[in-house]
């Protein structure tokens, strides 16, 4: 890997993310009485897409911004430039990883156009949005979020708005929880801001077509398990190298599965609640590689997952599949709207660097030459990974990101050495159950807490 790469500046980021900066901030404050700030940050995204298809209509929306009159289509055009910033980042940044890996991506491919949700749902969406970037976040009460609640609840019956709904919904609660927005000293200004653009352009119609589909028949081969844990959801992501049939060039690709959770739930105990929806997760946890046969894969990598359609293979070692066929790997694309920095999760195989542990437990490997944050904070407790070993390990299979303006690694696996023998760490080693003393422990306890659960919820709905 040439990770001398990462070090030199991409052209225009700077410019880019400046122009983005200002308008989330200008959304702290709001548009419906805008100051030279937020006058300033609109006028600055219409600048930053000058001589592209958006060009006139952001520049419109930018002046209407500033004289405090922007409609839901003026907010609209702001949303969608400032998508097609972060989407512009995105590339170049993707690009750089790539390069760096000696990797090469897969062609486009055309989404495909399903049935046009109801017009009015999504215009009472939009509606609501456009309410809160008057307002800002400094202006958010209980009467503006509480606008979204009717709106979900008319939307989530109807699959093709669900993606809307969920994103609304949680977007809401987030809101709520920090009403009155006068008296937050801090924002999450990028976060919320991500949340209201990707909200605003969901309500285009046929902004959601769903991405083309087709179909894996060969071996896929597991590399580790991305697992992300809240209070009320846990989901597991299997990263993989498919090698089709046909003896075609492999190709990387994802699986995921995500479930609701109770927030007594934790640790070792959400392998619970993910292993019975995906076959894949004890087959990625065992070291075994998985026979396809007509699975559904999207032309972005996601296989949409069915048991039906797989079988446990023979062993296939992880790194060893890091080895010998993730080099030529060829990477997939990314759908439009998925255009974003924080987004970057590319599966790569490190060793031959060395590693430094500061006072305050950061890791960094030297690549090199070149210095590299280690994501230890992002190393889930639901398995044998910590980051005491990846601060000891020799060779890590992991996902590059970008976080802060920098590029950094996440472990999902790494190797150590263990009583003077080479062992391998995985992050989902006991996604398909394990003997472990620890996460035997903790399987116990999520027993437990599913019983009592179960048990209160049966009495609640004799009652």
């Amino acid at each position: 890997m040439r990770a001398d790469l990462f070090a030199e500046p991409v052209e225009g980021l700077d410019e880019a993310l400046a122009a983005v900066d200002a308008f989330d901030h200008a959304l702290v404050a709001g548009l419906i009485r805008p100051q030279p700030a937020e006058t300033a940050g609109a006028t600055l995204l219409a600048h930053a897409v000058a001589g592209t298809p958006l060009a006139g209509r952001v520049a419109e929306a930018a002046g209407k911004a500033a004289a405090g009159a922007a409609g839901e289509d003026h907010f609209v055009a702001l949303a969608a430039a400032r998508t097609a910033l972060l989407g512009s980042v995105h590339d170049a940044l993707l690009t750089r990883v790539e390069e760096a890996a000696g990797r090469s991506r897969a062609d486009a491919a055309a989404s495909e156009a399903g049935t046009p949700p109801p017009a009015n749902l999504l215009t009472a969406a939009r509606a609501w949005l456009s309410d809160l970037a008057r307002c800002g976040w400094q202006g958010i009460d209980h009467e503006v979020v509480s606008g979204a609640a009717e709106v979900v609840s008319a939307m989530l019956p109807d699959p093709a708005l669900r993606r809307l709904a969920t994103l609304l919904d949680g977007f809401a609660a987030e809101l709520a929880a920090s009403c009155p927005g006068a008296s937050l000293e801090r924002f999450p200004v990028r976060r919320w801001a991500d949340l209201w653009s990707r909200g605003m352009l969901l309500t285009v119609p046929g902004a959601a077509a769903a991405p083309a589909v087709g179909t894996a028949d060969g071996r896929l081969l597991p590399l580790g398990v991305d697992v992300q844990e809240h209070a009320t959801a846990a989901q597991a992501q299997v990263h993989a190298v498919f090698e089709p049939a046909d003896g075609s060039a492999p190709r990387l690709v994802r699986a995921g599965v995500s479930v609701p959770k109770p927030d007594t739930v934790v640790g070792a105990g959400i392998w619970q609640l993910l292993r019975p929806h995906m076959s894949l997760l004890a087959a990625a946890g065992e070291g075994r590689s998985m026979d396809l046969t007509g699975m559904p894969v999207t032309a972005e990598g996601d296989l949409i997952w069915s048991d039906e359609h797989a079988r446990t293979g023979e062993p296939a070692e992880a790194f060893a599949t890091a080895r010998v066929s993730l080099p030529t790997a060829t990477a997939p694309v990314t759908a439009p709207l998925d255009r974003h920095p924080a987004r970057i999760a590319v599966p790569v195989f490190l060793e031959g660097y060395t590693v430094r542990t500061d006072e305050g437990g950061a890791v960094t490997f030297t690549v090199a030459g070149l210095e590299l944050p280690v994501h230890t904070d992002r190393v889930p407790v639901a398995g044998p990974l910590t980051p005491e070993a990846v601060g000891r390990s020799s060779a890590c299979i992991g996902l590059i990101r970008w976080d802060a303006g920098e590029f950094g690694v996440q472990p999902l696996a790494v190797e150590t050495t263990v009583r003077k023998k080479v062992t391998a760490l995985h992050a989902g080693a006991w996604a398909g159950g394990t003997a472990d003393k620890a996460g035997a422990k903790a399987e116990k306890a999520a027993t437990d807490a599913a019983k009592v659960l179960t048990e209160r919820a049966g009495r609640l709905l004799r009652k």
